[in-house]
């Protein structure tokens, strides 16, 4: 049986981690459960009323550091402007090496090749004969992904512009990529850890095919469902080789939530996420194919509409909101039903094990 700690916040899930003493730690979370708070907590570790510095990260704020200046008044000269960042430090003596190190990682994702004006911490982009276009936002995911690769590089090398870091966080790298890509982003990171001696790392991501390609490469990592509840985090151990089991635990947290009556604008998420995942297993196109029609179609329409507008409402899940009644009763009619219809196992819900 899979071990489960809570902990009330995330500075407390942090400091879990940064306790560990294995060299790689894997982490499963929905969008919204905290993933990108827990590497900032992370980083800015306290110890003692001293931060630790010691941490080299990729997650959303990592991109903030690239900003694109589209030249609106000539609209010609299109450039990527790197922040003032010791994340770039390298660039200050060593800007072709690292030019050339960056490219390296870039041809096995993209055909399109780029020139870093290490003075102005600017880069252009060009493909085939065409100067100073603009990228698409994936490509330009995955040139981001490619200059903090070679830092990690540089990193695990030892080199002494990185020599502050010990640990290596990275917060969903995918973005914009098909399968393929995803396959070969995650392998070629897996190879990059297994060949690190003295770094540790931590990956947290929600997608469930990267997860999975890394589990199986790093098999002697700890791994973990990272969950939110309304006043806490539960972190559950991983024992088995894809995340989509997850959906189990889910329902369980949803049918005690329902039975309480606590129950939050939010949770609407996790109805949706383990909709969507049943969905796609048996073949639906859409997650409303999973809601159980009493009598005609209109109640399968006032549902989906419910959960379209809910899961993806204009709240914040760090202020949690409780649903009105009338929501609470499509929430628990749409929640209860599918448990009925998919069959799922009533110990689970009924036992001390299965509240475990």
């Amino acid at each position: 049986m899979s071990q489960v700690e809570e902990f009330y916040t995330l500075e407390e899930v942090a400091t879990k981690l940064r306790n560990s003493t294995k060299k790689v730690q894997l982490i499963f979370a929905h969008n919204g459960t905290g993933k990108t708070r827990l590497s900032r907590a992370f980083k800015e570790y306290e110890e003692n009323g001293e931060k630790k510095s010691d941490t080299l990260y990729f997650n959303a704020f990592t991109e903030d550091l690239f900003h694109w200046d589209n030249d609106l008044e000539h609209n010609t000269t299109r450039v990527l402007e790197l922040k003032e960042s010791k994340f770039f430090k390298v660039l200050e003596g060593e800007g072709f090496d690292m030019q050339t190190r960056v490219r390296g990682f870039l041809n096995r994702y993209a055909d399109f090749d780029f020139n870093i004006d290490t003075a102005t911490k600017k880069v252009s982009f060009s493909r085939d004969a065409n100067e100073d276009i603009k990228v698409s936002r994936g490509e330009e995911n995955i040139f981001i992904w490619s200059f903090f690769l070679a830092v990690a590089q540089l990193t695990i090398d030892n080199h002494e512009d990185y020599s502050w870091v010990k640990y290596i966080y990275i917060d969903d790298p995918i973005s914009s990529l098909d399968d393929n890509n995803v396959i070969t982003v995650a392998s070629h990171l897996a190879k990059m850890i297994k060949d690190s001696n003295d770094k540790k790392f931590i990956i947290s991501t929600h997608h469930g095919l990267f997860y999975n390609v890394i589990f199986n490469e790093l098999k002697n990592s700890d791994k973990y469902l990272l969950l939110k509840n309304q006043d806490s985090y539960k972190l559950e151990t991983l024992t088995k080789d894809t995340p989509y089991y997850q959906h189990i635990g889910i329902l369980k947290d949803l049918k005690k939530i329902a039975d309480s009556g606590e129950i939050y604008t939010y949770h609407f998420n996790l109805l949706r996420n383990v909709l969507e995942k049943t969905a796609a297993f048996h073949g639906f196109d859409k997650f409303s194919d999973c809601i159980k029609v009493e009598d005609d179609d209109s109640e399968q329409i006032i549902h989906t509409r419910r959960i379209n507008i809910l899961s993806h409402g204009n709240y914040s899940i760090f202020e949690p909101q409780e649903m009105q009644d009338e929501n609470k009763e499509h929430f628990r009619r749409v929640l209860f039903n599918f448990i009925e219809e998919y069959g799922f196992n009533e110990e689970l819900f009924n036992t001390q094990e299965g509240q475990q």
